[in-house]
């Protein structure tokens, strides 16, 4: 069964406190489950760090996945890439990494503990809107209305760093009520009707249903964000983390993402 857990908080070896952290072994989480063993033994797990952006593709292929290799376990770990990116960098013990920028799969790549990563899709961003639109927001310079309650996820993750590309771009200033660590939880405010529109992705529009509703604007174009993914050099099991990328980077894999919204590299 695909298991996914929440965001993992590190704990280095000199205080070794695990509460609250999302792994697998020793390390699981309270509330985290494995699936039970296969039959003689041959059980493995692949533990996938990946973009909060890639929730609804990436639990679809690790059915796929798993489907296709009985025995074996898919655990997501889903949240910021830059969080993701530092948990690796800290210890966190994962087989394989999806970020949603290559800068924060650069920090991965320079600290030595992946292999060469490939970039898999791209998305690009659009303002988000409660369903029925009750601000009446239109166009990208609609959101420097101070009268309109914006969300941006924060600059030093991907959707916040190609919300601030697009809106220079556009030479607009705009002033958020709140600043959010993943595109999920910034969508979520527009959901949840607390804000008036946000700058998500085009996917997470799509996948939010009748309960938001997207604006295309030109300058989206500007800020394209590619994902890339690979391997970690300290794979607990390099096979499965070499197969499960493979699966996403098939013809199968792009299916998936491309009726998800994602655009082809």
């Amino acid at each position: 069964m695909v298991t996914r857990f929440s965001r993992w908080a590190i704990v280095l070896p000199a205080a070794l406190a695990i509460a609250g952290t999302a792994g697998c072994g020793s390390g699981r989480p309270a509330g985290t489950q494995a699936s039970a063993p296969a039959a003689g033994g041959d059980a493995e797990e692949v533990t996938v760090f990946a973009a909060a952006s890639l929730t609804g593709t990436f639990t679809e292929l690790g059915k796929t996945f798993e489907a296709a290799h009985p025995g074996t376990t898919v655990r997501f770990n889903f949240g910021s890439s830059a969080t993701l990116a530092q948990q690796i960098t800290q210890g966190a013990p994962a087989d394989v990494f999806a970020a949603a920028s290559p800068a924060t799969m650069k920090t991965v790549t320079d600290a030595s503990l992946a292999g060469t990563p490939t970039t898999f899709a791209r998305n690009r961003l659009q303002i988000a809107v409660p369903a029925g639109n009750p601000a009446k927001v239109d166009e990208l310079d609609d959101l420097a209305d101070p009268k309109v309650k914006v969300a941006l996820c924060a600059r030093q993750v991907p959707c916040g760093a190609a919300a601030v590309k697009a809106l220079e771009a556009a030479a607009l200033t705009v002033e958020p009520v709140t600043l959010e660590q993943d595109v999920k939880a910034t969508l979520t405010k527009v959901e949840l009707g607390e804000v008036d529109a946000a700058l998500v992705y085009t996917t997470d529009v799509l996948a939010a249903g009748d309960k938001a509703e997207g604006i295309a604007f030109p300058e989206a174009g500007k800020a394209v964000n590619d994902y890339p993914i690979a391997t970690l050099t300290r794979a607990p099991a390099p096979g499965p983390a070499r197969r499960f990328v493979e699966l996403v980077l098939s013809a199968q894999g792009r299916d998936v993402l491309s009726r998800a919204g994602f655009e082809t590299p």
